[in-house]
């Protein structure tokens, strides 16, 4: 058994554009050996995991980086592999046993979560790495036997188990499903709850809608809505709070809590560390390389799987899968008005249509960074709009003489014809050292300089967003929903990347988020918006952090504690001791530190 893996990435490989280099410099090949072939069906190199030395030269030479020379840890054998995409294609190692109450999966994008549901949910029989012979049911059953899986997929061959599965992608649901939302939902209403599920998710006002007409966050709670409404035995949610506000996200949370209250079996994958927290009995961590390997670990108690994750060490497995561990400081509020002043503005208002928004001045300095926090709908956005200069407001005024703004918008289409480097070369000088270690290396980009940006994931194309508005030379960067598609890691190291650029560059940064986590990360002030969605907003003046999250948090009806050991926010949970005391004494942002 090879104790390497040999990782293609077939979408960057271009055998008719090279001189194919991987072969040509490979050392096996020179001596006689097939270490590296051409795949006649394909026209793609085969790598030979058994005859590679591991030398790396192809890794090095090839000119597109489609190869990946992976070390493998020891116990990761061959017989240990579950699924497997084919040959020098992404392999799954492990698989979680669905239990009582609610399981939840955290892990990086890429390393075969989705793939874990796909296989429970019955939709994706894995092949146990055996290429060349189609996978059945039965050879599952046999590799598990004597474990609890062995009578899970029993149970799913025989139809004696009904998993539900609300896929990650819910922009697919309009090309599948033709109707209104009440249609749809009357159509699988199985158990007679159809007016509590839609109260409780807040759709009555889209039900006599089309799918098409519907956005990312309408689309997520009707595919939550069509999932609770069905009446299985086992549920799987794949990222269920993306595109969700805060409110939305708890009230998804609490419906699928209340599935395992009705003895039902429910496992979910979430980026939301605070959701997953709420959410979830037991976490599954998974680790690996993206698009290369997963492995699924053994299950922990939420509380302690969560730090685990952070701390990036699996005691009991003794591997470690990241550097540094994740810390959430508490860092004492900074005075930042004896500092320059950036920005100042009076009460803003504006009407679109029968939507009216009204934002009390302001004052911003250099260097501090402005967390927005409020429902969808409220008006956020065209606030940032409004200091973006894309739209004007009807009244008040906005002074900041000579001060240049870059902007991220919320939703990102990228039309541009070429690469991401050909992008970012626009912006400035990518290739300074300041450029490579602050923004490229922490986001993650240097895989992607050459992809061409039309092809482009929904995480990378953020990513390539966000290095896109922090390359400019400005005074204000208005970031509009940084953390859309990314997954916990790339989420704090966005937050550093913009902590770090708002230091270095003294400018004042505006950060519209939904996860409160990533806003307690970064927000030096909060600005709350507040109101009726699609009525009225009414926005604050920055405040004070405890000041707002309190605003914000009391109107939400939750409270907040901190991990004794991370300083990580943690919901409490409703009705409980503390979260009683904390409201009784109005102190919902953590109580008094």
């Amino acid at each position: 058994m090879a104790d390497r893996l040999a990782i293609l990435d077939y979408d960057r490989c271009q055998p008719r554009r090279c001189s194919l280099e991987c072969i040509k410099y490979c050392p096996g090949v020179r001596m006689g050996e097939e270490t590296i072939v051409i795949d006649e069906d394909t026209n793609k190199p085969i790598i030979s995991e058994e005859l590679c030395s591991g030398c790396g030269i192809c890794v090095k030479r090839c000119p597109f980086e489609a190869i990946n020379i992976i070390g493998l840890p020891e116990e990761l054998t061959e017989d240990k592999i579950i699924h497997s995409y084919g040959k020098n294609r992404f392999r799954l190692y492990g698989l979680i046993s669905p239990r009582e109450g609610v399981v939840g999966i955290l892990g990086p994008n890429g390393v075969g979560k989705s793939t874990v549901l796909a296989i429970l949910s019955g939709t994706l029989i894995p092949n146990l790495n055996d290429l060349d012979n189609p996978p059945s049911h039965d050879k599952v059953i046999k590799y598990f036997s004597g474990t609890e899986l062995q009578k899970y997929f029993e149970d799913l061959k025989e139809g004696k188990i009904k998993p539900i599965h609300k896929p990650q992608y819910v922009d697919i649901l309009p090309k599948v499903v033709k109707g209104t939302v009440k249609e749809l939902l009357k159509r699988v209403d199985e158990k007679n709850l159809f007016n509590e599920v839609v109260e409780v998710l807040e759709i009555k006002n889209i039900l006599n809608r089309t799918l098409d007409k519907l956005s990312g966050g309408e689309l997520q709670r009707v595919a939550i809505a069509g999932a609770c409404l069905r009446n299985g035995d086992i549920y799987y949610f794949d990222e269920p709070s993306s595109w969700l506000d805060v409110r939305q996200r708890f009230n998804a949370a609490k419906m699928i809590r209340k599935l395992s209250g009705e003895g039902k079996r429910v496992v979910t994958v979430e980026h939301d560390l605070i959701v997953l927290d709420y959410l979830s009995d037991n976490i599954y961590i998974m680790y690996g390389i993206p698009s290369a390997y997963g492995v699924v670990t053994h299950p922990r108690g939420t509380r302690v799987g969560i730090n685990t994750y952070l701390n990036g060490y699996l005691k009991e497995e003794n591997i470690r899968f990241r550097k540094n561990s994740i810390v959430f400081e508490k860092r004492p509020p900074i005075n930042y008005s004896n500092r320059p002043l950036l920005l100042e503005y009076t009460s803003i208002s504006k009407n679109l249509g029968d939507f009216k928004l009204s934002v009390e001045g302001g004052k911003i300095h250099k260097g501090e960074i402005i967390g927005i926090l409020g429902p969808n709908g409220i008006g956020k956005t065209t606030f940032v709009k409004i200091l973006a200069g894309e739209i004007e407001g009807d009244e008040g005024s906005i002074s900041m003489e000579n001060v240049s703004i870059s902007y991220k918008p919320q939703y990102i289409t990228m039309d541009y014809e070429g690469s991401v480097r050909d992008l970012l070369m626009e912006m400035g000088n990518i290739n300074s050292s300041f450029y490579k270690s602050e923004i490229i290396k922490p986001l993650n980009l240097e895989k992607i300089m050459d992809f061409n940006v039309k092809d482009l994931s929904g995480g990378e194309l953020q990513r390539v967003a966000i290095a896109q508005c922090l390359s400019k030379d400005a005074d204000i960067y208005l970031i509009d929903e940084p953390s859309a598609f990314l997954d916990v890691e790339q989420r704090l190291s966005v937050s550093r990347t913009i902590r770090r650029i708002a230091d270095e560059k003294e400018g004042a940064v505006f950060v519209v988020d939904h996860d409160i986590l990533f806003q307690d990360y970064i927000s030096d002030r909060y600005m709350v918006f507040l109101g009726d969605p699609g009525k009225y907003g009414i926005g604050s003046s920055p405040l004070d952090k405890r000041t707002g999250a309190n605003k914000f948090l009391k109107e939400m009806g939750i409270t907040f504690r901190r991990d004794p050991d991370t300083g990580r926010p943690r919901v409490n949970k409703e009705g409980s001791q503390r979260d009683l005391h904390q409201r009784e004494i109005g102190e919902y942002y953590y109580g008094k530190e």
